[in-house]
């Protein structure tokens, strides 16, 4: 039975606002202090844990305390920092192509537009809106695995291109909401609708999950 936009908006607040409750501490789990400091560790998590770029950030950060530092680097020696983060020869040239980037056109201030974010080497969408979002409280969307694949059993969406989640997601929550709304089905990916093993007998959204109720 097709449902409804008005049916589908009520049943989008309605999750966001039993999540809340069930992760109200939900944010961002990528240590960081500064815009460039996430920047170069949304980079890092790409294919890889925010646990694993949390271990090394630390002292990759303490090594290279700058944008400048990052941008005029011994590449290769990036390379062997960030190397437990996997991909580590691709991501350190973004990580040093974009920083010298910022540095030579931008003053050494991350950008806070996402055209001008995108054109950064080794930024994407997902990355620019995580900065966007957490750094400059513009409404935006991070679109990982689990927003993508949780999105998708709730029929707010029947792509698997990030983009196209984005621009669905945008049409039935809130602009307000779109930040918390990412680190919210994070934690509920990661504790209760697991990839493979969704405990739906615990889930707090299951008679609002089109897929959990078919299931039965």
């Amino acid at each position: 039975m097709r449902e409804s936009k008005e049916k589908k908006l009520k049943r989008a607040k309605a999750i966001f606002e039993l999540l809340l409750q069930d992760f109200p501490d939900a944010k961002c789990s990528l240590h960081y202090n500064t815009a460039h400091e996430l920047l170069v560790a949304t980079i890092l998590s790409a294919q890889c844990t925010d646990k694993r770029v949390n271990q090394i950030t630390p002292s990759l950060f303490k090594k290279y305390p700058t944008p400048k530092a990052f941008a005029y680097c011994d590449v290769m020696e990036l390379a062997k920092d960030v190397h437990s983060c996997g991909y580590h020869n691709q991501k350190a040239k973004s990580i040093q192509g974009s920083s010298l980037m910022i540095v030579e056109e931008f003053g050494g201030e991350v950008p806070d537009h996402m055209d001008t974010l995108v054109k950064l080497p080794g930024v994407g969408r997902k990355t620019a809106n995580c900065v966007l979002g957490e750094i400059y409280n513009v409404p935006s969307m991070v679109i990982d695995t689990h927003m993508i694949r949780i999105m998708n059993l709730l029929n707010f969406t029947n792509s698997r291109d990030a983009k196209i989640v984005e621009f669905d997601l945008m049409a039935i929550f809130k602009d307000k909401d779109w930040v918390k709304l990412t680190h919210l089905i994070i934690e509920h990916g990661r504790a209760v609708c697991i990839a493979r093993r969704p405990k739906c007998g615990t889930c707090t959204i299951i008679n609002l999950c089109p897929s959990a109720i078919l299931s039965k």
